[in-house]
């Protein structure tokens, strides 16, 4: 890991943290150790929505919906993906054999990042957390042409409402383990149905059927 510390421009006191921030619970489970990286995720996803929100308030003058929808644009699943690949984190991931054959899923890397992050925030305090976020996504954020998060649900609704039609959102279905869970929402308009989507969150699979349906609604 040391090439990933010097990378961050980080000095670890606790290692064992940083540890278990790479580790997935079916690593832990097979080989008997104390944490994975969920509670560490948990901090991370704060830590990150604070940094950014903090950082977006200084640096714009955009009204608080205009950096809601900013902020959850750097902060999804899709921008911490990208974050990790371009830290090469995913060679750092551990986790079981089950998990190795069928490869490790993006929803996973995502939350690795977030809770290297928390790592870096319990061991080493908010500065060097929000230093450290800042230099990962700044360069993303002040790239005009990235964009990793579209609210089709946003334009789904202004386009429903235009011609007042009715709009709404049914999980028909939620599968996996508590740490790998995924939901499958449909989209009705007028009570017809217009768009399924799948993902590791409810408003994820809400934004990939309102995407469907924004598709099935251009033709």
């Amino acid at each position: 890991m040391e090439e990933l510390f010097n990378k961050l421009n980080i000095t670890p006191k606790n290692i064992d943290l940083y540890k278990a921030a790479f580790s997935h619970s079916s690593y832990v489970n097979e080989h008997k150790v104390k944490n994975d990286y969920e509670r560490l995720e948990f901090v991370g996803d704060a830590v990150l929505d604070l940094v950014v929100a903090d950082y977006l308030y200084n640096k714009y003058s955009e009204t608080e919906g205009e950096m809601t929808k900013v902020r959850a644009s750097y902060v999804c699943e899709n921008a911490n993906f990208e974050y990790a690949e371009g830290l090469n984190l995913e060679k750092y991931i551990l986790v079981g054999n089950g998990e190795k054959e069928s490869g490790i899923k993006k929803s996973v890397v995502a939350d690795i990042f977030e809770a290297l992050m928390g790592a870096v925030y319990i061991d080493l305090g908010y500065a060097t957390a929000r230093n450290t976020i800042l230099r990962i996504i700044v360069p993303y954020i002040e790239d005009p042409e990235v964009n990793f998060f579209s609210d089709y649900k946003s334009s789904l609704q202004e386009m429903v409402q235009t011609d007042q039609k009715s709009l709404e959102y049914n999980l028909i279905n939620e599968e996996g383990p508590a740490h790998d869970k995924r939901f499958t929402v449909e989209v009705k308009i007028d009570d017809i149905v217009y768009g399924i989507g799948i993902g590791t969150t409810k408003k994820e699979a809400e934004q990939a059927a309102a995407k469907v349906a924004l598709e099935k609604m251009a033709k």
